[in-house]
């Protein structure tokens, strides 16, 4: 275990600007300090640089420094990263490095205020001496988040188009991946420049909030519904980008006994997933196009009629006009983020007109129809919403986000 006074030795070396021999030596039990006193944390932060300045992470097997930091210090990339970063720019940074030293700091700051001075001197050149003092007086009063946005404006000042070369790298290193798992699930992975990532958290947020006091989703559950309710906003409006002369749409196609809900009926297949159950079908064909296909004894297609839509375009601008947001009570969502929704579903009787239909969001929707809520219509007009009947299975507590 590395003495304290070791440590302090190196440091001091470091700060002075000389460069004795790191210790050869360092070996993976060596990573741990001893915690007596002062702020041996932070020594410990910066001994670790000074310990891989020679080769012998090679000798060890490591193919980096950052390598060998990660494995026998156990960090991250990210953490090691920083410790190099540090590591590399500790002689220009010697008031810095004794503000984290007495705690005036925390090394993260430490951290940003050396990559910032690796990122000045590549635009300016190493014959241009680097002044700390600015960026450690902000670091003195900033917490880590604020203090990251005021290194890289300064970093911008210094080199407006090295800043938007990073910028430019980030959008190309742009990434998503869709997986289908088992059951239909799909697996969603990527990740996005900044600017994307705010555009994308911008989109979702207003989507993602609380609809009213008894909604129990956790807020991870909540972006999985804004995502989804936002994907079928794009596709409800006509607005993605088009496949030939087609605009995209969800393709389902069902037997007439599903879309009836009858027993034994198959599921409804719908492309890039498992078949859907009738409940799922039933809520679609509130206001979709239909077309009905005559298929044959031996599934060969006789027949194709014409697509029509259930609720035609004027009774859609009528039924906007006339609700203007979701009429579920208590929400706002207004009419261009909802659909049609027919209080007497069409295949059981009910009629395509004003009287029977109104507008619910994404959410509601689902709620009314595989959610197993019911919507009604009093005699006074007001709608009423009856929960589904409680079991011992359902969960009313909502956890915390």
């Amino acid at each position: 275990m590395i003495g304290l006074h070791r440590i302090d030795r190196d440091l001091h070396h470091q700060l002075q600007g000389q460069n004795p021999d790191p210790v050869a030596r360092w070996r993976k039990p060596q990573c741990q300090v001893q915690q007596t006193g002062g702020r041996p944390e932070n020594r410990q932060l910066l001994g670790i640089p000074a310990q891989v300045a020679t080769d012998e992470y090679e000798q060890q097997g490591a193919v980096s420094p950052n390598h060998w930091i990660r494995i026998n210090c156990h960090m991250g990339g990210g953490a090691a990263g920083d410790r190099l970063a540090v590591g590399e720019q500790l002689r220009v940074l010697p008031e810095s490095g004794q503000a984290m030293l007495e705690g005036e700091i925390g090394f993260t700051h430490l951290a940003l205020i050396a990559r910032t001075a690796t990122a000045i001197a590549e635009a300016e050149g190493p014959a241009k001496p680097f002044d700390e003092s600015r960026l450690l007086d902000k670091a003195r009063e900033y917490s880590v988040a604020r203090f990251r946005d005021f290194c890289d404006h300064s970093r911008h000042a210094a080199d407006a188009e090295g800043y938007a070369r990073d910028e430019a790298a980030r959008v190309e290193a742009r990434s998503l991946t869709l997986t289908t798992g088992q059951g239909g699930m799909v697996w969603i992975r990527g990740v996005l420049d900044p600017e994307g990532g705010a555009a994308l958290r911008t989109a979702l947020e207003p989507l993602s909030k609380l609809a009213g006091k008894d909604d129990g989703r956790k807020l991870d559950r909540r972006l999985g519904d804004a995502l989804v309710e936002a994907a079928h906003h794009l596709l409800d409006g006509g607005t993605g980008a088009q496949s030939g002369r087609q605009r995209p749409q969800l393709q389902i196609t069902t037997t007439l006994e599903t879309l009836l809900g009858r027993c034994g009926a198959p599921g409804a297949d719908l492309e890039f997933s498992l078949p859907i159950s009738a409940k799922a079908v039933e809520r679609i064909a509130c206001d979709c196009n239909v077309a009905r296909i005559l298929l044959g004894s031996d599934s060969m297609v006789i027949d194709v009629g014409r697509s029509k839509r259930v609720i035609s375009p004027a009774q859609n601008r009528a039924l906007r006009a006339r609700d203007k947001v979701c009429r579920w009570p208590g929400c706002d969502r207004p009419a261009s983020w909802t659909v049609g929704h027919h209080l007497v579903h069409w295949v059981r009787g009910g009629r395509t007109d004003l009287e029977n239909l109104v507008l619910l969001c994404h959410r509601h929707h689902w709620l009314v129809h595989e959610g197993g809520w019911q919507l009604v219509k009093s005699a006074d007009g007001p709608l009423l919403t009856v929960p589904p009947t409680f079991g011992f299975n359902r969960s009313v507590a909502r956890g915390p986000d």
